[in-house]
């Protein structure tokens, strides 16, 4: 019997961010440990479309959100991404993105790289032509041209509009809360997983604890 982890993000989410050195150790450790456990990433979609400004009040909050989870995680933000840029309070183009990088095998690599010029590189991702900028990292020619052609597309919008509805089902049976979440599924059932920002063994442990319980995968092997 298989069993699928799934993450629950938003590659704006600046506590996904901070989660981010666990989260690849956790990642790293399960697949050693279980080799047949599936991973998938669900992009969540915090904020939709919008061509408005942030509010200074807004602006000046989730800053302080950032200030936060430095002091608690010890996470480093590039601030002077308030002052380089005209925010807007938009993050579904930054998720088509991933969507779209995960059609050509490239979905944690652009995570990642957004992620890093987001908050260490004060750029916006917000806008078409820096996430356009950033694949060129990961692209080139054809599959670029392929990457700005699925970025736009119907489809990637379909699936973005879906992963919103998977993430809200599993808010509303309270299995997930926020960004990041990580929810574990097998068979029929699904389990809320405990993580600590701080502490890989604390969900380790959990997932441990639910699959040898359910004898989902044979620890002994």
């Amino acid at each position: 019997m298989k069993a699928t982890l799934f993450y629950l993000h938003d590659p704006m989410c600046s506590w996904c961010w901070g989660f981010r050195p666990v989260w690849d150790e956790i990642q790293a450790k399960l697949l050693e440990r279980y080799p047949t456990l599936t991973i998938t990433y669900i992009a969540g979609g915090l904020a939709p479309d919008t061509d408005q400004l942030m509010p200074a009040e807004q602006r000046k909050t989730i800053e302080s959100y950032w200030r936060r989870i430095t002091a608690e995680l010890g996470t480093t933000f590039n601030h002077d991404f308030w002052t380089k840029n005209e925010p807007k309070r938009s993050t579904y183009l930054a998720c088509r993105a991933v969507l779209a990088a995960k059609r050509q095998h490239q979905e944690k690599n652009m995570i990642h790289l957004i992620q890093e010029g987001y908050y260490l590189g004060a750029q916006n991702p917000s806008e078409e032509h820096v996430l356009i900028d950033i694949a060129g990292k990961l692209f080139s020619d054809d599959s670029l041209d392929k990457f700005i052609e699925d970025i736009r597309s119907g489809s990637i919008e379909e699936e973005l509009q879906q992963s919103i509805e998977q993430c809200e089902r599993l808010h509303e049976l309270r299995l997930a809360n926020g960004f990041p979440s990580l929810v574990l599924g097998f068979e029929k059932n699904l389990q809320r997983i405990t993580q600590d920002y701080l502490s890989v063994e604390v969900t380790l442990q959990h997932i441990d604890s639910i699959l040898k319980r359910a004898e989902v995968i044979d620890l002994d092997s």
